[in-house]
């Protein structure tokens, strides 16, 4: 197996294992049953090229409406969790800059995720966290779409903090690592 498709498969293990089992994302499920998200590893490690490749993503997801979603996988590049946040913010104002501001979104993930004013060890971050810095290329409609039929989306996060913290840090920290064996 290739390091790609290798990468791709914790990837793929983690949304499956984490994301989809315990109802992470509550719009999952229906996307990996449908096989309609694409996972593509990022070589590059410069920040300059990581943003042409995601551009070139974006122009990809255009042509192929059939594919839902992306994960936009850099196994290489910003294991620092605060350089994988100032990308977060250049890849936010690079959508706007190239037009796709209303078409896609990102949302992000990281190993070393941690929301602001929150301890590192808080379980909640396991929300966030995958196997390898990536992010997630949303359409906007279809965002939208899935929000209205769904009873109460502003409850998601809240839910996904209380079941994280109780569920608690070595519980997602095995489930992660399970992700990375092949299966």
């Amino acid at each position: 197996m290739s390091a790609a498709n290798e990468i791709i498969t914790h990837t793929e293990n983690w949304v499956k294992q984490v994301i989809v089992k315990y109802n992470i994302c509550p719009f999952a499920r229906q996307e990996v049953e449908r096989g309609s998200i694409r996972y593509t590893v990022v070589e590059p490690t410069e920040i300059a090229d990581v943003l042409l490749e995601l551009i070139k993503e974006c122009h990809y997801l255009d042509a192929h409406k059939e594919t839902e979603t992306t994960l936009f996988i850099m196994p290489y590049a910003f294991q620092s969790f605060d350089s994988f946040l100032d990308l977060v913010d250049l890849a936010n104002d690079l959508l706007f800059d190239q037009g796709f501001e209303g078409t896609y979104q990102l949302a992000n993930f990281h190993p070393d995720y941690c929301f602001a004013a929150e301890p590192q060890s808080d379980p909640a971050n396991y929300t966030n966290r995958s196997p390898y810095p990536c992010l997630h290329i949303i359409r906007e409609a279809s965002m939208e779409l899935a929000l209205q039929h769904h009873p109460d989306p502003d409850a998601i996060p809240q839910r996904n903090i209380q079941f994280c913290r109780k569920k608690g840090s070595d519980f997602f920290a095995t489930l992660l690592a399970g992700c990375l064996k092949k299966r």
